[in-house]
């Protein structure tokens, strides 16, 4: 069995579609169909159900994927080590957010400790965040919501609260809290289902008795302050996102608690290279200077 084959595999396995994951590793279907091929001889079963061009896991293959997913992971956290050891001034920090209103404060205090560390930072989907801690492939995600799980280290960092915001001249910019049920008939601007402060939300929404009504749903956060002063709607914006000079309203909301939990994770297992460690003291000492309770 070989190194390539195993590559191979998990590319397949993950988009279950031999074009896709051609495209991904940049080979011809057929040198990638062949490697296949030999994989399952070697093992002496089919990993996947052949259904027109698509792919889908069987049984074996389902089973198979687990192993070669924890192989895979062993050895790049042997590679991760060596090039620790033997550049530790060097490097690339691995990060996934979906609570991504704190990051730029923190990679710029990170930057001052290690000025030549490279970043690697997505924003994601909790789901898609939840599939890359899960597969070990980034050092820490920034999340909300926690994410509790036996391969991951949960720490939560901070409790943010989310306050709704109003263009100046709304009809609430002379308030300073607000009940959900008063923002019933409200046009809201707001991030795709799957983001935290967006799933959390909608639920207290639903528990009050309405489902808020989206005219705008994207998935970069930062633009929904520019969305609401454009009054175009209102948002529920967390606290960490708030800027004192954008020509915007905030309401806290006085009946429910309206809260967002800020978390650090990572894979219990994923090797952690110095600059990382220095990267989670970073986070913990930047919430514990914005937190009043502190």
């Amino acid at each position: 069995m070989e190194l390539l084959q195993l590559h191979y595999f998990l590319a397949v396995a993950r988009s279950e579609h031999v074009t896709e994951a051609a495209r991904i590793l940049h080979v011809t279907q057929s040198s990638l169909s062949k490697t296949i091929q030999r994989l399952e001889e070697d093992l002496g079963v089919p990993l996947f159900d052949r259904i027109g061009r698509k792919l889908r896991l069987n049984e074996f293959g389902t089973r198979f994927l687990r192993r070669a997913e924890r192989a895979l992971f062993e050895l790049e956290q042997g590679k991760q080590e060596i090039r620790d050891f033997a550049s530790p001034e060097h490097g690339t920090l691995k990060l996934a957010a979906t609570a991504a209103s704190t990051l730029p404060p923190i990679l710029r205090a990170f930057r001052q400790h290690r000025p030549h560390v490279h970043f690697h930072v997505q924003m994601l989907t909790t789901q898609e965040m939840v599939a890359l801690l899960h597969r070990g492939e980034v050092d820490f995600c920034l999340s909300s919501p926690a994410i509790q799980g036996e391969d991951i280290d949960c720490q939560i960092v901070f409790l943010d609260p989310i306050l709704v915001a109003v263009p100046n001249g709304h009809r609430l910019a002379n308030r300073s809290s607000v009940t959900l049920m008063e923002l019933k008939d409200e046009w809201f601007v707001g991030v795709k289902r799957g983001f935290g402060t967006r799933d959390l939300v909608d639920a207290m929404c639903a528990a009050a008795g309405f489902a808020p009504n989206y005219v705008y749903e994207g998935d970069e956060p930062a633009r929904l302050t520019a969305l609401v002063e454009a009054e175009i709607g209102i948002a529920f914006i967390p606290s960490t996102a708030r800027n004192a000079r954008e020509q915007i309203h905030y309401l806290q909301v006085e009946d429910c608690d309206l809260v967002r939990e800020i978390a650090l994770l990572s894979h219990r297992s994923r090797y952690l290279s110095q600059a990382a460690r220095e990267f989670r003291e970073v986070v913990m000492e930047y919430f514990r200077s914005v937190d009043p309770r502190a």
